[in-house]
């Protein structure tokens, strides 16, 4: 965690993926994220897996150093604290609708300077979540083998939610690119963020929406062949699998050299009449060939002496792992400096935690901070932000407006 937002506070009233990632990375770089939530949590706070006590492990990661307000957002005067707060900060995140309480007409109503950052679906209004713009995009018929039948094969989901999580850096940015506008001009910002507008600019920006116009038609699938570019999983004698890419002369060279397969290269491109040294292209076009002549050269070695070899000469690779392994191997977290001890977790289980992910020349990232318990900082947030006395916080607990926290058990949602 990083000191570099000190001083900017945020309200945010989220739920699911992209809109507490605009937090949680915000918060990661030192600024005050104050999470509002309704009594008992609200839509994602039981998302699965959870611990045996009923803690979401899911949530208690996207919310990691982050305040925890609970209020009932049902009623109007829970509501009503909410905007309240929102005004304090100036600075609201959200994926609630438009037409809500938390619109920006009615965030901003006395605060001109008020910035909202709202995620929403598509850009017409309609209801989205990654896995069904991801539908849209096209990259589910284009991942699989390659001898799948293009008129009966069946799409592939992907498993990590990349759409979320891309629109929870891409609004994060924008929250502190409306920060700076604000800072030269005096004025607020409403900013909308459309999880399929992040989808179909990505796919834009990556060059495929010109590609596929270019060509009129779809990429044949390529199984686990990088596109445009040589790359693909080989197999060592004693049966790990490994990933080598190419993209460049050095990579080339490192790979042919670690593999020793410099004469059947040469054979193959006096076959070909062409050379691959400094070429993508032709290296893609002549995959298959290359992939057999890798594959030859992997399977006569173990893992571990392909490994040395590759690593010394410079090549560009990496082993496959499951994501046990890959949570369990020291290079990747145990001694990673990226993450630090755990923190006292909601949950109770004890776990490394990630710092920020950029690293700063020198700052200090401090430890990760845990996730609050739900209403951990209702009372302390009321009472700074909106200057409530303790006989008026009283009053709203008695009355379910607000709840406290919830350490001493999880309390059904109201």
């Amino acid at each position: 965690m990083y000191g570099l937002l000190a001083d900017l506070s945020v309200i945010e009233v989220s739920s699911f993926v992209a809109s507490p990632t605009i937090g949680l990375y915000c918060a990661q770089m030192g600024a005050e994220v104050v999470r509002v939530d309704q009594i008992g949590g609200g839509l994602d706070y039981d998302r699965y897996m959870q611990t045996a006590e009923g803690r979401s492990l899911a949530w208690e990661n996207l919310n990691r150093a982050k305040k925890s307000v609970a209020l009932d957002l049902r009623s109007a005067e829970g509501r009503e604290l909410c905007v309240a707060l929102a005004r304090t900060t100036g600075q609201l995140v959200t994926n609630l609708p438009e037409q809500s309480f938390l619109s920006h007409a009615a965030v901003s109503e006395g605060r001109p300077d008020m910035i909202s950052v709202r995620v929403m679906g598509w850009h017409d209004g309609r209801q989205a979540m990654d896995f069904t713009v991801n539908a849209a995009s096209g990259y589910p018929l284009m991942t699989g083998p390659e001898d799948w039948d293009p008129a009966t094969a069946p799409p592939v989901n992907q498993v990590l939610p990349a759409w979320d999580f891309i629109t929870g850096a891409y609004g994060a940015f924008a929250l502190l690119a409306a920060v700076h506008h604000r800072a030269r001009t005096g004025e607020g910002s409403e900013v909308r963020l459309p999880l399929g507008d992040v989808m179909i600019g990505t796919v834009a920006n990556s060059g495929a929406l010109a590609e596929m116009l270019y060509r009129g038609t779809d990429r044949p699938r390529l199984g686990n062949a990088i596109w445009g570019a040589l790359g693909r999983d080989f197999t060592s004698r004693d049966g790990k699998r490994f990933m080598v890419a190419v993209l460049t002369a050095k990579q080339w060279r490192a790979m042919v050299d670690a593999l020793d397969i410099a004469a059947p290269i040469a054979v193959l491109e006096a076959e070909t009449g062409v050379q691959f040294a400094h070429s993508d292209h032709n290296r893609f076009v002549h995959r298959d060939a290359l992939f057999a002549i890798v594959q030859g050269a992997a399977g006569q070695r173990d893992y571990a002496d392909l490994a040395q070899a590759l690593g010394a000469a410079g090549a560009t690779f990496e082993r496959y792992r499951t994501m046990h392994e890959a949570v369990t191997d020291p290079a990747l977290v145990a001694d990673n400096p990226l993450f630090g001890p755990s923190p006292a977790n909601p949950s109770g289980f004890a776990y490394p935690a990630p710092r920020s992910m950029a690293h700063l020349g020198g700052e200090q990232a401090g430890d990760p901070r845990p996730a609050a318990f739900l209403g951990e900082h209702s009372e302390e947030v009321l009472a700074e932000r909106l200057g409530l006395s303790s006989g008026v916080i009283g009053d709203l607990v008695d009355r379910g407006v607000v709840d406290t926290s919830d350490s001493n058990g999880l309390r059904k949602r109201p």
